[in-house]
């Protein structure tokens, strides 16, 4: 019985993990496509547009909803996405 949770375990941290990379890809993709150097790279994927934040947000909320994400991670992923809104 305790199997499942450990796979389940696996699957969400291999699911947080492509979630990452993606969106390293993401913003990676967009600091190369500006021609921006190194250090103007730091500042742009540390403080992502906020349409981008509110649309992950909405997304994150929708994944919740649909029972694909534990409260756990939904509120720990939710909570690194408020702290990135910009008031």
């Amino acid at each position: 019985m305790s199997t499942g949770r450990f796979a389940k375990r696996d699957r969400e941290k291999a699911r947080q993990e492509r979630a990452a990379a993606k969106r390293a890809r993401r913003f990676g993709g967009r600091d190369e496509e500006s021609g921006t150097d190194g250090a103007n790279a730091a500042a742009t994927t540390s403080a992502p547009p906020q349409s981008d934040v509110l649309a992950a947000l909405a997304a994150l909320h929708e994944t919740y909803d649909a029972g694909r994400m534990s409260l756990e991670d939904f509120e720990q992923a939710r909570a690194e996405l408020v702290a990135q809104i910009q008031i």
